[in-house]
């Protein structure tokens, strides 16, 4: 005969609130996103307006979740999410580092050097990134605050895009140059190895000018998303937006 589980633990999940499942969904997308532009952002593609990483397409996500917890969860939720992230980018880089350092069976898929190479090569890939993430974030999420309180937490659109164009500007500055100028540089085989230190930084500069002029592209582009998550979050999960650190009245926040 089964045994019976104690009502604690079969009331254990139908006890979390919508609000609780709504901030689980959030931070494991955020994770996600944040670990796949890890692990692709050493690829460049080549658009219209030159070479960009394609770290690009997973990181507005990130900053677009950041606003989100930060409108409904606060400063503190946006601060936990953000410290999550980090510890979690810190222990997929850790088994990435271990699966690297692993021999290889003759049956692999992938040779040792590409296996390294992607992976075990993606120490300084992981500074630069994490450096720039928490920079990155932890201004997105103070800007975000100031003008939540400024605006009594009206005009979304001017918060949310706000924050992330100052956010994102740290962030792609200090990725590229921390990365292209510290990792590829170094190595006299690679593409800027091969360049004068002038030309090089030229480089470097023009493609965190094209990387910030789609991110801020972007950043407009997902104002329609942003009110289009608040709306269902408010409207159908019936969560209301936490109020802003002033003047706010807590249970009854103004309409964005």
């Amino acid at each position: 005969m089964a045994s019976v589980r104690p009502v604690e633990e079969r009331t254990r999940f139908a006890g979390m609130t919508a609000s609780h499942k709504l901030f689980v969904c959030l931070a494991a997308v955020f994770v996600s996103c944040l670990l796949l532009g890890d692990v692709i952002g050493g690829k460049t593609i080549p658009t219209p307006l030159g070479p960009i990483s394609v770290g690009i397409i997973p990181f507005p996500v990130t900053f677009l979740l950041t606003d989100v917890v930060n409108d409904f969860y606060g400063r503190r939720g946006a601060r936990f999410i953000t410290w999550l992230g980090f510890a979690m980018a810190v222990l997929a880089w850790v088994i990435l580092q271990l699966s690297t350092a692993l021999p290889p069976h003759e049956s692999t898929y992938f040779t040792q050097a590409e296996f390294d190479k992607i992976f075990g090569g993606s120490a300084q890939l992981f500074v630069a990134s994490m450096l720039a993430y928490l920079l990155g974030q932890f201004l997105d999420i103070h800007v975000f605050q100031f003008w939540k309180a400024l605006t009594q937490s009206r005009h979304l659109w001017l918060r949310a895009t706000g924050s992330t164009l100052l956010s994102q500007i740290v962030d792609t500055v200090v990725i590229n140059v921390v990365f292209w100028v510290w990792t590829a540089a170094a190595d006299p085989s690679s593409f800027l190895g091969k360049m004068s230190p002038a030309d090089r930084w030229s480089w470097v500069f023009a493609k965190i000018a094209r990387e910030y002029g789609i991110k801020l592209f972007v950043a407009v582009a997902l104002t329609p998303a942003i009110y289009a998550i608040h709306t269902f979050v408010v409207r159908v999960l019936a969560i209301q937006p936490e109020a802003h650190e002033q003047r706010g009245r807590k249970g009854h926040p103004p309409s964005p």
